[in-house]
Parts: C-alpha cells; structure tokens; sequence
C-alpha cells in the first residue's frame, strides 16, 4: 500500500530525514515509533502530504504523492482519514459536525445521508447519544473516540493515528488500542500509527518500525523488535543504558 524510499528532509541545513526506507503492507498496522524529536512527526508530514520532501518518493499504490499536485494529489489524500494528536476537535461545533466535517469537505451529500454517516461512525466508536454535545462537555478518553470516528467516517483505505493516546492514564490507554484494532477487524484498513506508547502498542501491530537519527534502525514484526539485538532498539524499548565508549 505504501513505499518509502531515499526520504530525506533538512530545515534550515539541519539534516531531519537522512534516507528513511519503509514498506507498510496493505490491511496491516504498521507502528513507528522512536525518540522525541527523533522525526517521527516530520515523517508522518509527509505521507499526509504536508511537507514536500527534499528527496525520496513515497509511493501509494504505485503512485507517487512526490510528483502530484493539483486534483491529482487530492485524489490520492480523498483515500486518507487522519486522527491527529490531541484529537484536533472544533471546539465551537458539537460532536456529530465535528464527525460530519470531512463529509461536507469533500463529498456532496444529501443532509439525511450526511447525518445516517455520522450515527454510524459514532456507533463504531461507542459514542451513541452524544451528537448534541460539545468536545467541552465529554471526557479526554471520548474525545479521542470522537476524533477516530471523523477519521473513520469517510470509509478510507488508509487511516493515520498520530499519537492517538497521549494524555490519556494507562486503562484508557488499553481501550483506545483495542478500539483500533477491533475497528481494524471491522474495515481493514491500512493504518499508520506514530507512538510513544511502548509495549502496549506492540500487541495491536502487524509491523513496528523504529526511526532514529533520521533513518529506520529497524523494522519488523512486534517479536523481532522486542527480541532485536540492535543495541539502539534495544536501550529504546527496554530502557537499557547506552553504551560507553571506551
């Protein structure tokens, strides 16, 4: 479904992506995961489509979202739901224009189908009856479920999850992981899930990649990563001090 290769990105001569390489398979959970400020947002940026690279290709279905523009590009991003970190809700619109927004963006549907989407897409998510509220009025934990409802409403083959949990305590945590994966079930997308969460987020992945010092130090099945002996890897998931040099 999506192909990295040779992704490189500097700002202001300052080298973020050094060459990142990646293969994530269609209908699987492809999760990256690395250090804070390690480039891992700078990376999602660009299989959104919103930084340009300074080389590389990235290539959705055969397609290159390097070298579109135009109709073309949005073509290719109408395939794409996004659950943005925080959950980027409106904060003046309730809950079902909150859900309905990419609806009314990009497709142009009669008012009763619009609304028969949105009770669905809440419905997936657990949220039935909370149309009316406001992000204001609903915890941290069904805010998050609103946002994956938005993502979910258009019916994409490809969902991107950026930092889907953050701010969230240990329990919620485990629920929205499972609501990911249950929903995955369900609509076989293709998803792509930047985290901070280690291990949890291993149980729900098909595929781990860990970027560091702006390129893929590894990539593999959640086993391989857990069992890697790439000292990197190793002294990021486990928390083994680094080595000294001597």
């Amino acid at each position: 479904m999506i192909k990295v290769e040779g992704l490189r990105k500097s700002f202001r001569g300052q080298e973020v992506l050094k060459g990142v390489d990646l293969e994530v398979a269609t209908g699987s959970i492809a999760v990256v995961i690395g250090r804070s400020g390690g480039g891992k947002s700078v990376f999602l940026k660009h299989l959104l489509g919103l930084i340009r690279p300074d080389a590389g290709h990235i290539l959705v279905d055969g397609e290159d979202l390097t070298a579109l523009s135009g109709a073309a590009f949005d073509r290719v991003r109408q395939r794409y739901g996004v659950v943005f970190q925080g959950g980027a809700l409106f904060d003046s619109l309730t809950c079902a224009d909150n859900v309905a927004f990419p609806l009314r963006e990009r497709l142009r549907l009669p008012k009763a189908q619009v609304t028969a989407r949105v009770a669905r897409a809440l419905a997936q998510v657990g949220l039935e009856g909370v149309e009316r509220k406001y992000p204001a009025e609903i915890s941290g934990g069904m805010r998050k479920r609103v946002a994956i409802a938005r993502a979910l409403v258009t019916a994409p083959e490809i969902i991107f999850f950026d930092e889907p949990t953050t701010g969230l305590d240990p329990i919620l945590v485990n629920t929205i992981h499972r609501l990911i994966l249950d929903l995955h079930r369900q609509s076989r997308f293709t998803a792509v899930v930047v985290s901070h969460e280690i291990p949890e987020i291993f149980e729900i992945a098909d595929m781990v990649a860990m970027l560091s010092d702006g390129r893929i130090a590894e990539a593999g099945p959640p086993a391989a990563i857990q069992g890697s002996a790439n000292p990197v890897v190793r002294q990021f998931i486990h928390g083994e001090p680094e080595a000294r040099s001597h």
